[in-house]
Protein backbone atom coordinates (compact mmCIF):
# COMPACT_ATOMS: atom_id res chain seq x y z
CA UNK A 1 0.00 0.00 0.00
CA UNK A 2 1.17 3.49 -0.78
CA UNK A 3 2.04 5.91 1.95
CA UNK A 4 -1.03 8.19 2.31
CA UNK A 5 1.14 11.25 1.77
CA UNK A 6 1.85 9.86 -1.69
CA UNK A 7 -1.63 8.47 -2.27
CA UNK A 8 -3.30 11.84 -1.69
CA UNK A 9 -0.61 14.25 -2.85
CA UNK A 10 -2.66 14.99 -5.98
CA UNK A 11 -5.34 16.60 -3.80
CA UNK A 12 -3.47 19.88 -3.53
CA UNK A 13 -6.16 22.25 -4.76
CA UNK A 14 -8.35 23.54 -1.97
CA UNK A 15 -12.13 23.28 -2.09
CA UNK A 16 -12.24 25.63 0.89
CA UNK A 17 -15.34 27.41 2.20
CA UNK A 18 -18.60 28.18 0.44
CA UNK A 19 -20.67 31.07 1.83
CA UNK A 20 -24.17 31.87 0.60
CA UNK A 21 -26.16 35.08 1.09
CA UNK A 22 -23.04 37.21 1.26
CA UNK A 23 -21.58 39.91 -0.97
CA UNK A 24 -17.94 40.06 -2.00
CA UNK A 25 -16.91 43.13 0.07
CA UNK A 26 -18.41 41.67 3.25
CA UNK A 27 -16.67 38.34 2.68
CA UNK A 28 -13.27 39.94 2.09
CA UNK A 29 -13.82 42.13 5.15
CA UNK A 30 -14.59 39.07 7.29
CA UNK A 31 -11.38 37.26 6.39
CA UNK A 32 -9.31 40.45 6.49
CA UNK A 33 -10.56 41.06 10.03
CA UNK A 34 -9.03 37.71 10.94
CA UNK A 35 -5.69 38.63 9.35
CA UNK A 36 -6.27 36.58 6.20
CA UNK A 37 -5.43 38.67 3.13
CA UNK A 38 -2.44 37.50 1.12
CA UNK A 39 -3.24 34.49 -1.06
CA UNK A 40 -6.99 34.61 -0.38
CA UNK A 41 -9.02 33.75 -3.48
CA UNK A 42 -12.77 34.46 -3.46
CA UNK A 43 -14.77 33.58 -6.57
CA UNK A 44 -18.39 34.51 -7.23
CA UNK A 45 -20.78 31.79 -8.35
CA UNK A 46 -24.59 31.94 -8.67
CA UNK A 47 -25.88 32.23 -5.11
CA UNK A 48 -22.60 31.73 -3.29
CA UNK A 49 -18.97 32.75 -2.85
CA UNK A 50 -16.18 30.16 -3.00
CA UNK A 51 -13.30 31.03 -0.66
CA UNK A 52 -9.94 29.26 -0.73
CA UNK A 53 -6.23 29.87 -0.52
CA UNK A 54 -4.38 30.12 -3.81
CA UNK A 55 -2.24 27.28 -5.13
CA UNK A 56 0.88 29.42 -4.79
CA UNK A 57 0.09 30.20 -1.13
CA UNK A 58 -0.56 26.52 -0.42
CA UNK A 59 2.72 25.44 -1.98
CA UNK A 60 4.49 27.60 0.59
CA UNK A 61 2.32 27.08 3.65
CA UNK A 62 0.16 23.96 3.21
CA UNK A 63 1.58 21.60 0.56
CA UNK A 64 -0.75 18.66 -0.15
CA UNK A 65 -3.30 20.33 2.18
CA UNK A 66 -1.05 19.61 5.17
CA UNK A 67 -2.22 21.77 8.08
CA UNK A 68 -0.02 20.36 10.86
CA UNK A 69 2.36 23.37 10.67
CA UNK A 70 -0.36 25.97 10.05
CA UNK A 71 0.07 27.37 13.56
CA UNK A 72 3.52 28.69 12.60
CA UNK A 73 1.82 31.24 10.35
CA UNK A 74 -1.26 31.92 12.50
CA UNK A 75 -1.52 34.66 15.11
CA UNK A 76 -4.29 32.91 17.03
CA UNK A 77 -6.51 29.82 17.09
CA UNK A 78 -9.38 31.33 15.09
CA UNK A 79 -6.99 32.22 12.29
CA UNK A 80 -5.53 28.71 12.31
CA UNK A 81 -9.05 27.23 12.09
CA UNK A 82 -10.02 29.45 9.17
CA UNK A 83 -6.80 28.82 7.27
CA UNK A 84 -7.20 25.06 7.71
CA UNK A 85 -10.74 25.29 6.34
CA UNK A 86 -9.61 27.47 3.44
CA UNK A 87 -7.06 24.83 2.33
CA UNK A 88 -9.46 21.91 2.85
CA UNK A 89 -9.95 19.44 -0.02
CA UNK A 90 -13.49 19.09 1.36
CA UNK A 91 -15.80 22.07 0.84
CA UNK A 92 -17.33 23.49 4.02
CA UNK A 93 -20.69 25.10 3.22
CA UNK A 94 -22.40 27.88 5.19
CA UNK A 95 -25.63 29.80 4.63
CA UNK A 96 -24.11 33.09 5.75
CA UNK A 97 -21.08 34.62 7.45
CA UNK A 98 -22.78 34.41 10.84
CA UNK A 99 -23.04 30.62 10.49
CA UNK A 100 -19.34 30.45 9.54
CA UNK A 101 -18.41 32.60 12.55
CA UNK A 102 -20.46 30.33 14.80
CA UNK A 103 -18.80 27.19 13.45
CA UNK A 104 -15.36 28.69 14.09
CA UNK A 105 -16.35 29.59 17.66
CA UNK A 106 -17.60 26.04 18.26
CA UNK A 107 -14.31 24.62 17.03
CA UNK A 108 -12.39 27.07 19.21
CA UNK A 109 -14.49 26.05 22.23
CA UNK A 110 -13.84 22.35 21.55
CA UNK A 111 -10.09 22.90 21.27
CA UNK A 112 -9.88 24.95 24.46
CA UNK A 113 -12.07 22.44 26.34
CA UNK A 114 -10.04 19.49 25.03
CA UNK A 115 -6.82 21.15 26.20
CA UNK A 116 -8.30 21.45 29.72
CA UNK A 117 -9.71 17.92 29.85
CA UNK A 118 -7.99 15.40 32.13
CA UNK A 119 -9.52 12.01 32.88
CA UNK A 120 -8.89 8.59 34.36
CA UNK A 121 -8.87 5.86 31.73
CA UNK A 122 -10.78 2.70 32.63
CA UNK A 123 -12.17 0.62 29.80
CA UNK A 124 -14.69 -1.20 32.02
CA UNK A 125 -15.72 1.61 34.36
CA UNK A 126 -17.45 4.96 34.24
CA UNK A 127 -17.87 7.62 36.88
CA UNK A 128 -19.26 11.16 37.03
CA UNK A 129 -19.51 13.76 39.83
CA UNK A 130 -22.66 12.69 41.69
CA UNK A 131 -23.83 16.23 42.49
CA UNK A 132 -24.32 16.77 38.74
CA UNK A 133 -24.98 13.33 37.26
CA UNK A 134 -26.86 10.14 38.05
CA UNK A 135 -26.78 6.85 36.18
CA UNK A 136 -29.80 4.95 34.90
CA UNK A 137 -29.44 1.64 33.10
CA UNK A 138 -31.42 2.61 30.02
CA UNK A 139 -30.78 6.35 29.90
CA UNK A 140 -27.09 6.39 30.88
CA UNK A 141 -25.66 9.35 32.79
CA UNK A 142 -28.30 12.09 33.01
CA UNK A 143 -28.37 15.44 34.78
CA UNK A 144 -29.38 15.72 38.40
CA UNK A 145 -32.37 18.02 39.04
CA UNK A 146 -31.60 21.75 39.14
CA UNK A 147 -28.13 21.39 37.62
CA UNK A 148 -26.90 23.06 34.44
CA UNK A 149 -25.49 21.20 31.44
CA UNK A 150 -22.39 23.33 30.90
CA UNK A 151 -21.40 23.25 34.55
CA UNK A 152 -22.03 19.50 34.69
CA UNK A 153 -19.87 18.80 31.62
CA UNK A 154 -17.04 20.93 33.00
CA UNK A 155 -17.26 19.17 36.37
CA UNK A 156 -16.86 15.78 34.70
CA UNK A 157 -13.95 16.67 32.42
CA UNK A 158 -11.93 19.50 33.96
CA UNK A 159 -10.41 18.48 37.32
CA UNK A 160 -9.95 22.07 38.45
CA UNK A 161 -13.73 22.14 38.96
CA UNK A 162 -13.88 19.21 41.40
CA UNK A 163 -10.31 18.25 42.27
CA UNK A 164 -10.88 14.74 40.90
CA UNK A 165 -10.32 12.72 37.72
CA UNK A 166 -13.31 10.72 36.51
CA UNK A 167 -13.33 7.43 34.61
CA UNK A 168 -14.01 7.68 30.87
CA UNK A 169 -13.42 5.83 27.65
CA UNK A 170 -11.77 7.96 24.96
CA UNK A 171 -14.91 7.77 22.82
CA UNK A 172 -17.21 9.05 25.55
CA UNK A 173 -14.69 11.72 26.52
CA UNK A 174 -14.74 13.20 23.01
CA UNK A 175 -18.55 13.29 23.17
CA UNK A 176 -18.49 15.34 26.38
CA UNK A 177 -15.91 17.77 24.99
CA UNK A 178 -17.84 18.27 21.73
CA UNK A 179 -21.16 18.68 23.53
CA UNK A 180 -19.57 21.22 25.88
CA UNK A 181 -18.20 23.24 22.95
CA UNK A 182 -21.63 23.28 21.30
CA UNK A 183 -23.43 24.17 24.54
CA UNK A 184 -21.06 27.07 25.20
CA UNK A 185 -21.78 28.51 21.76
CA UNK A 186 -25.53 27.97 22.23
CA UNK A 187 -25.45 29.77 25.58
CA UNK A 188 -24.25 32.94 23.83
CA UNK A 189 -25.89 32.76 20.42
CA UNK A 190 -28.76 30.22 20.53
CA UNK A 191 -30.28 30.06 24.06
CA UNK A 192 -33.38 28.12 22.91
CA UNK A 193 -31.12 25.33 21.65
CA UNK A 194 -29.24 25.26 24.96
CA UNK A 195 -32.57 24.85 26.74
CA UNK A 196 -33.39 21.90 24.46
CA UNK A 197 -29.99 20.32 25.11
CA UNK A 198 -30.59 20.77 28.83
CA UNK A 199 -33.99 19.08 28.66
CA UNK A 200 -32.74 16.13 26.62
CA UNK A 201 -29.81 15.49 28.96
CA UNK A 202 -32.17 15.49 31.93
CA UNK A 203 -33.95 12.51 30.36
CA UNK A 204 -31.45 10.51 28.31
CA UNK A 205 -27.80 10.60 27.25
CA UNK A 206 -27.13 11.05 23.54
CA UNK A 207 -24.19 8.73 22.99
CA UNK A 208 -22.31 6.43 20.64
CA UNK A 209 -23.87 6.06 17.18
CA UNK A 210 -26.74 8.40 18.02
CA UNK A 211 -24.30 11.10 19.13
CA UNK A 212 -22.50 10.84 15.79
CA UNK A 213 -25.80 11.02 13.91
CA UNK A 214 -27.19 13.99 15.86
CA UNK A 215 -24.15 16.21 16.38
CA UNK A 216 -21.51 15.45 13.75
CA UNK A 217 -20.69 15.48 10.07
CA UNK A 218 -18.18 12.92 8.79
CA UNK A 219 -16.20 14.00 5.76
CA UNK A 220 -13.77 12.08 3.57
CA UNK A 221 -14.08 8.36 2.74
CA UNK A 222 -11.97 5.24 2.24
CA UNK A 223 -12.56 5.65 -1.49
CA UNK A 224 -11.42 9.30 -1.38
CA UNK A 225 -9.32 9.62 1.79
CA UNK A 226 -8.38 12.98 3.21
CA UNK A 227 -4.66 13.84 3.07
CA UNK A 228 -2.70 12.33 5.94
CA UNK A 229 -1.61 15.74 7.20
CA UNK A 230 -4.97 17.50 6.89
CA UNK A 231 -6.74 18.37 10.14
CA UNK A 232 -8.87 21.32 11.24
CA UNK A 233 -8.67 22.29 14.93
CA UNK A 234 -11.81 20.94 16.60
CA UNK A 235 -12.06 17.84 14.40
CA UNK A 236 -12.66 14.49 16.09
CA UNK A 237 -10.15 11.98 14.76
CA UNK A 238 -9.96 8.17 14.91
CA UNK A 239 -6.65 6.29 15.01
CA UNK A 240 -7.14 2.59 14.35
CA UNK A 241 -5.10 -0.14 16.00
CA UNK A 242 -3.99 -2.16 12.93
CA UNK A 243 -2.71 -5.06 15.05
CA UNK A 244 -5.45 -7.70 15.25
CA UNK A 245 -4.41 -9.45 18.51
CA UNK A 246 -4.04 -6.31 20.63
CA UNK A 247 -7.19 -4.78 19.11
CA UNK A 248 -9.11 -7.54 20.90
CA UNK A 249 -8.27 -5.89 24.23
CA UNK A 250 -11.29 -3.83 25.29
CA UNK A 251 -10.57 -0.13 24.85
CA UNK A 252 -7.62 -0.67 22.52
CA UNK A 253 -9.44 -1.14 19.23
CA UNK A 254 -8.19 2.34 18.44
CA UNK A 255 -8.08 5.84 19.86
CA UNK A 256 -10.50 8.76 19.55
CA UNK A 257 -8.94 12.20 19.96
CA UNK A 258 -9.56 15.87 19.22
CA UNK A 259 -7.17 17.75 16.96
CA UNK A 260 -6.29 20.76 19.12
CA UNK A 261 -4.21 22.67 16.58
CA UNK A 262 -0.49 23.42 16.66
CA UNK A 263 0.17 19.98 15.16
CA UNK A 264 -1.13 18.29 18.33
CA UNK A 265 -3.83 15.78 19.31
CA UNK A 266 -5.51 15.57 22.71
CA UNK A 267 -4.19 13.26 25.40
CA UNK A 268 -6.94 13.17 28.00
CA UNK A 269 -4.97 10.87 30.30
CA UNK A 270 -1.84 13.07 30.30
CA UNK A 271 -3.10 16.42 29.11
CA UNK A 272 0.32 18.07 29.52
CA UNK A 273 1.69 15.57 26.97
CA UNK A 274 -0.45 15.95 23.84
CA UNK A 275 0.41 13.72 20.90
CA UNK A 276 1.97 14.64 17.60
CA UNK A 277 0.86 12.60 14.61
CA UNK A 278 4.11 10.65 14.84
CA UNK A 279 4.01 10.01 18.59
CA UNK A 280 0.38 8.85 18.40
CA UNK A 281 1.28 6.36 15.66
CA UNK A 282 4.23 5.03 17.67
CA UNK A 283 2.16 4.64 20.85
CA UNK A 284 -0.53 2.66 19.05
CA UNK A 285 2.12 0.50 17.35
CA UNK A 286 3.49 -0.55 20.74
CA UNK A 287 0.11 -1.58 22.13
CA UNK A 288 0.93 -5.00 20.70
CA UNK A 289 3.87 -5.23 23.12
CA UNK A 290 1.75 -4.55 26.20
CA UNK A 291 -0.83 -7.34 25.83
CA UNK A 292 -1.09 -9.52 28.95
CA UNK A 293 -3.44 -12.24 30.19
CA UNK A 294 -4.87 -12.20 33.72
CA UNK A 295 -5.68 -15.18 35.96
CA UNK A 296 -9.15 -15.47 34.45
CA UNK A 297 -7.67 -15.74 30.96
CA UNK A 298 -8.80 -12.23 29.99
CA UNK A 299 -6.64 -9.96 27.91
CA UNK A 300 -5.49 -6.63 29.32
CA UNK A 301 -2.85 -4.12 28.32
CA UNK A 302 0.06 -3.05 30.49
CA UNK A 303 0.56 0.66 29.83
CA UNK A 304 3.92 0.66 31.64
CA UNK A 305 5.32 -1.81 29.10
CA UNK A 306 3.94 0.31 26.25
CA UNK A 307 5.51 3.44 27.71
CA UNK A 308 8.89 1.73 28.08
CA UNK A 309 8.76 0.46 24.49
CA UNK A 310 7.86 3.92 23.18
CA UNK A 311 10.73 5.48 25.13
CA UNK A 312 13.19 2.91 23.74
CA UNK A 313 11.95 3.38 20.17
CA UNK A 314 12.27 7.15 20.35
CA UNK A 315 16.01 6.77 20.95
CA UNK A 316 16.44 4.96 17.62
CA UNK A 317 15.75 7.12 14.56
CA UNK A 318 15.83 4.18 12.15
CA UNK A 319 13.32 2.30 14.31
CA UNK A 320 11.06 5.36 14.40
CA UNK A 321 11.11 5.66 10.62
CA UNK A 322 10.39 1.96 10.15
CA UNK A 323 7.36 2.09 12.45
CA UNK A 324 6.03 5.28 10.87
CA UNK A 325 6.36 3.71 7.42
CA UNK A 326 4.01 0.97 8.62
CA UNK A 327 1.61 3.06 10.67
CA UNK A 328 1.23 6.24 8.62
CA UNK A 329 -0.94 4.56 6.04
CA UNK A 330 -4.69 4.79 5.60
CA UNK A 331 -6.40 2.12 7.70
CA UNK A 332 -7.89 -1.05 6.25
CA UNK A 333 -11.69 -1.43 6.05
CA UNK A 334 -13.58 -2.73 9.08
CA UNK A 335 -12.62 -6.27 10.14
CA UNK A 336 -9.66 -6.27 7.73
CA UNK A 337 -6.11 -6.44 9.13
CA UNK A 338 -3.69 -6.46 6.21
CA UNK A 339 -1.40 -3.70 4.93
CA UNK A 340 -3.26 -0.70 6.35
CA UNK A 341 -1.94 1.61 9.03
CA UNK A 342 -3.61 3.56 11.81
CA UNK A 343 -4.68 6.71 9.94
CA UNK A 344 -8.36 7.20 9.21
CA UNK A 345 -9.61 8.42 5.84
CA UNK A 346 -12.22 10.69 7.43
CA UNK A 347 -12.67 13.40 10.05
CA UNK A 348 -15.70 14.40 12.10
CA UNK A 349 -16.80 17.97 12.76
CA UNK A 350 -19.76 19.51 14.64
CA UNK A 351 -22.98 20.38 12.87
CA UNK A 352 -23.90 24.06 12.63
CA UNK A 353 -26.03 25.59 15.37
CA UNK A 354 -26.39 29.26 14.47
CA UNK A 355 -30.16 30.05 14.68
CA UNK A 356 -30.54 30.90 10.97
CA UNK A 357 -28.64 27.81 9.85
CA UNK A 358 -28.93 25.19 12.59
CA UNK A 359 -28.54 21.59 11.41
CA UNK A 360 -29.31 19.94 14.75
CA UNK A 361 -32.43 17.83 15.17
CA UNK A 362 -32.52 16.54 18.74
CA UNK A 363 -34.20 13.17 19.46
CA UNK A 364 -37.28 12.96 21.64
CA UNK A 365 -37.00 10.58 24.57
Amino acid sequence: MQNPHQATSHATQAAGIQVSHCDLPACFAFFNAHGIKEGLDIASTPGALLCRMSDAWMQLHAPACDTLAMHRHANNLKQEILWAMLVSPHRFEFNNLEALSSAVRVRENIVLDARKTALAFKTNAAERPSEFWRYEEEAGFILQPHTHLIEALISATQPEATGKLYDFSCYRATEYVILLGLAQEASQHNPPLLAQLQQVNEKHAIRSGLFHEVFLHEYGSLEAPLPAGFYVPGDRVWFRNPDAPSSDVTGYEGSWVIYVGSGLFSNFWKRDQPFTLQSKCIEIYHWRDGVQTNAAGELWLDEAIVEACVHETMQDLARVQNILHQMMRIRDPKDVYAEGGCLDATRECPKQIFPTATELVLPKF
